[in-house]
This record gives structure tokens, sequence and C-alpha cells, in this order.
């Protein structure tokens, strides 16, 4: 501030300053100068506007030889002042009275909400208010840890987390599920009281690295790989630019992976297999093969074959590969109801896996399983979104109260048409129908396909005729209309050849059968209806942990339920183009579900 001053009181530099109109204010800078800057600026000249003087009246250092840093390209949020994170909103909970929080938590509820109330469809398997009960108990539980001085930071997750334990808790409570019966449901809340959350095998280093992260690289993955969001979003919730948020993330891309590295020795089971983790780690991220040696190790020993598989998928699968580590119950699901990696037909943006969110096709439909970079226009509506106003938050709140409060027995859920997406996607709330999370972003209109086996590349078929109680097969692939299945918008799986038939896995034991449908909210409607996965899995809803998958991959080989194992023997594609232009056996490219 001194030499500020000091400067200024020069008279050479009045001369100068005396030469330039209008005059400029000059505004003191916590800026020192040296003793060769201060005897350049008392030289006179032409070059006197380029003197440390002008650098300080355009708010710069002049010794510094960086230009200041570049503004963020978007306008400030309405409803929020600039660098209004997550984090600010929750240290305003801290301490005050409960009628000066008001705005903080609606805001918080506001950017989370949509995601937490996915989460709570999948693990109860439901979409009434039950649902949104769970919702709400969760937030009530993590922001009631905000105001313990908790950080705050990585907060999408953790409110994720708290959803899953907030049902678990409820299904193992008897007086609770003697209330709420459907948290009783095999493929909802007893099943995830059953499955006590074990970290899987192919995700436990991923788990350790995750955890051994900053609260801010955390949540620029999730928001970024699971979330599919353009860096923008975590930026705003994070209170930084989306150019320091895009270098950061990067730098938590190699930390994520360097902790996956760090997890694989520290949990080596022998030093051998301490011994090869480098070996194990250079090749995969340079993309090439193990030596032959390693890949011998690797064939004998589980640990370090699960280590190599989840360092692949540290560079194509990440955002899948976060998902089972961190929520395990309902990961994939979960992926799929996510708005960036459901591609719309209608846009024709062009395509990239970073930073717009590597995006997945529509299960039983022909489009590439390719990313898909978000617009201009839709990065816009949701950086505003993630920063909706109290108005707006103020409406969700009485949304949410009169939807889950109210005991018409209509099941329509007000909370669940908020999205979090906005715009004309947004379904609309009608008495009776199930959350957008339920049909994993699938198209409402049914669609026809085949189903072929991956492994076996055959078709699944009806065995003999076409009844109830007939069962499947593999065949070779046809147009027969035994081989065609119609996938609707609710999980159900109804045969072309006779429509009032749906295929069953719970009728038999572990055989797939044909059974007559059965109207969603009915005793054994889960029976006849199944989640397709990214991954091209085909899993019953009534009971988690399974797979529908071929016995053997040979021909007339039977269709049946087995534990899911997540290999090429369980994973079926279907048709890359419609049937109403069918072609021959091996005409059209499948495109994996």
């Amino acid at each position: 501030m001194a030499g500020a001053a000091s400067l200024l009181a020069i008279p050479g530099r009045r001369r100068a300053q005396k030469a330039h109109t209008p005059t400029i204010a000059v505004q003191p800078s916590p800026v020192t100068f040296s003793r060769r800057g201060a005897e350049k600026a008392r030289q006179p000249g032409p070059s006197a506007s380029r003197t440390p003087c002008a650098a300080l009246c355009l708010g710069r250092n002049p010794l510094s030889a960086h230009p200041p840093p570049p503004r963020p390209p978007y306008p400030p949020r309405p409803g929020a002042a600039p660098g209004e994170s997550d984090e600010n909103l929750a240290a305003r909970l801290r301490g005050r009275p409960v009628g000066e929080t008001t705005l903080p938590v609606a805001l918080l509820m506001a950017r989370h909400w949509q995601a937490a109330y996915d989460y709570a469809v999948i693990c109860l398997a439901s979409s009434r208010n039950v649902a949104a009960m769970a919702t709400a108990a969760a937030f009530h539980r993590v922001l009631g840890d905000l105001t313990r001085s908790r950080s705050v930071v990585a907060l999408r997750p953790r409110l994720l987390v708290a959803v899953r334990d907030t049902v678990a808790e409820w299904a193992a409570e008897d007086r609770i599920s003697g209330v709420l019966p459907e948290v009783r449901k095999p493929a909802g809340g007893r099943g995830m009281r059953a499955a006590k959350f074990p970290t899987p095998e192919n995700s436990a280093l991923a788990q350790h690295a995750f955890r051994a992260l900053s609260p801010f690289a955390q949540a620029l993955l999730w928001h970024t790989e699971v979330e599919a969001e353009h860096i923008s979003v975590p930026a705003v919730l994070l209170g930084m630019d989306a150019e320091t948020a895009a270098a950061a993330l990067e730098q938590a891309r190699e930390e994520f992976r360097a902790g996956c590295v760090r997890a694989h020795r520290e949990l080596a089971p022998s030093a051998e297999c301490r011994f090869h983790n480098r070996l194990l780690d250079i090749p995969l991220r340079r993309g090439g093969d193990l030596l032959p040696e390693v890949h011998q190790h690797v064939l004998q020993c589980r640990h370090c074959r699960s280590a190599a598989e989840q360092l692949r998928r540290c560079e194509d699968g990440l955002g899948a590969l976060l998902a089972e580590a961190v929520l395990g119950w309902g990961a994939r699901r979960y992926l799929d109801t996510r708005h960036g990696r459901t591609p719309h037909p209608a846009r024709t943006g062009s395509r990239g896996r970073r930073p717009g969110g590597g995006g997945r096709h529509r299960l039983l439909t022909r489009l590439p399983a390719t990313g898909r970079r978000i617009t201009a226009g839709e990065r816009k509506s949701r950086t505003l979104l993630t920063g909706v106003g109290f108005a707006t938050a103020a409406v969700l709140l009485t949304l949410l109260v009169t939807g889950v409060w109210t005991d018409d027995g209509s099941g329509a859920d007000p909370v669940a048409s908020t999205s979090a997406t906005g715009g004309p996607n947004s379904p609309s709330p009608r008495s009776g129908s199930r959350a957008p999370s339920d049909t994993a972003g699938l198209p409402t209109a049914p669609q026809e396909t085949r189903l072929h086996a991956v492994d076996a590349g055959l078709c699944l078929d009806i065995r003999g005729t076409v009844r109830a109680g007939a069962g499947t097969r593999l065949a070779t692939c046809s147009s027969a209309w035994t081989q065609k299945w119609s996938y609707e918008s609710d999980g159900l799986l109804r045969s072309v050849a006779d429509p009032g038939l749906c295929l069953d896995s719970h009728a038999t034991d572990g055989a797939v059968t044909l059974a007559p449908c059965v109207e969603a909210g009915q005793a054994h409607a889960d029976d006849v209806r199944y989640d397709l996965t990214v991954g091209g899995e085909l899993l019953p809803r009534w009971g988690a942990g399974l797979a529908v998958t071929p016995a053997s991959p040979d021909p007339d080989a039977d269709i049946v339920v087995k534990d899911r194992d997540g290999s090429d023997t369980q994973r079926w594609a279907t048709d890359a183009r419609s049937y109403a232009q069918p072609t021959a056996v091996g005409g059209p490219v499948l495109d994996p579900v």
C-alpha cells in the first residue's frame, strides 16, 4: 500500500497523467513494487502508459507475467448470490434458529431431491408415497448432521446412501413394515435387508479409493461420471468456476486411479500380489496387454484379477464403477435413471465421452451406447435449475407435504413430477403411474425385439406350443413370432406370439416359463417384470441378485434364473433395427442392451 502511494507522488508521473484524458481515478491495491520497478516508473517518455501505474489502474499486478483468470462463461444464477455453494448453504444451518434455516434447507432440497427420490423408488421397487417419505427421512438425517458442522461438499452420494440405509432400517423394523407394507417387497426393502450391502468384490478397491478422496474430488467425480452432468453443474455446487472445476476433475480422476492401485497393494493377500502391483498398473494405464507372467498370475489370483478389472473400468466405465462402490444396491438401475445417460432422439448435438457425461442408450431401441455432449441450451437450463430460487423450492416443499400426507390411495406423487432436468421431457403426474426411475429411461411405447444370448449367439424362443406353462429355450435366430418379445415401460415382458402371455421367472423353480400377464400393483406382478440393465442383464424384479440366463450356451438349452455374476453368459442383446422391416439372420448388427 505504501509503495503504491509513494509511486503516485512522483512528479514525473503526474506530468504523464496530465497527457491523458479523461483522468483515471486510481484505487490503491495491496501490491508491492521493487526499487527497480520504481526507477523505471520515474523515466518519462511515450511508454509511460505501460508503466506499473497503468497496470495498477487496470487492477493487475505489474510484476506478474500472467493474465487475470477468465471469468465464468455463464451469468450469475437467479435466486442465489454467485458462489452460493452447498457448503455455504449448509453453514447457514449451523447455530441458527429453526425459522432462519428455511431458505438453505429449501435450496438444498431443490437441488438434490429428485436424485434421492429416484433412488428411493429403486430401493423400494415402488413409486408410491412411501418413496417420498423415505426421501424426506434421508434429508432429515443428513441435514441434521450438517447442523453439527459436518462437511457437506459431496452431498449427493451421502444423501443416496442415507436413502438406502433408511429403507433397509424400515424393512428391518416390524412395526414400520406393518404400517408401510411396501417396504416388504422382495425386490425392495426385504431384499435389501437380506443383502446387508456387501461391497461387490469387483468394486472393493474403488470403494477404498473413493473414500480416500477429498470431498471436492468426490463431488466432481460423482456429478460428472455417475450423474453424467456437465462440469458447470458441480462447479456451481462447489462454488468455483467451470475452468477450475475442469482442471480439478482431471486431477480427481488421477487420484482415484492411484487410490485403486494403492488399495490393491495395501490389501494384497501375498507378497507376490504386491510384487505385481505396478506391473498391473502401467500396461493397463497405457491401454496395452499384461506381460505373460503377470497374465498367468492374474488368472490364478482373484484379488489381482479384480484389481485389473477395476483399473480397466477407470478408463471406460468409471461411472458404473463408482455407483457400485458407493451404493451397491440398485447401482445400475440408478445409472439408468440419470438424465445425462438417457439420449433424446430429437436432439442432434455432437457426441463425446467427456466432459458432457458418457450417455447410455435407451434399452430396446436402436441408439448407440456412446456419450452425449450436452447442448448449450440444455446446459443453461441445468445450471439455472441447480440454483433454483426460493419460490420454486417453496412450491416443491408444498407439493411434498400434500403428496405424502394425503391418504387418498391414488398413488399419484406430485414430487416425482418435479424433475431435476425440467423441460418437455419431465413426466406429468397422473394417478397410478410409475415414477420415471422405475423404467430406467425406457421409451413409453412397447418395443418389439428378439433377445439374443450374447455368449451363445442364439435367441430366446418358446418351447413347443404357445400356451401358459410352456418353457423357454435357446434357438437359432429367425423371424418366428415365438422369438419376438414386447418390453413395456413398466418392465412387463410380453410374448408377441400371444400378447396375453408373459415371461414368468417365478412360477417354476429356477425355470423361465410363460404365464398370464399380471397388471401392475396386483399380486405376483413382479414375477413377469424385469429390469434390463445397460450391461445387458435381464433382472427379475421379484428376486434381488438374480439374472435370467441360458442353462448352457448350446441350442435348445433351457432358460433359467441364476445368481447374477456379471458374466457374458448372462448378457442379452436386442435387434439393431425395427421389426417393421424384418431381415434374415446375420443381416443386422446387434446393439447390446
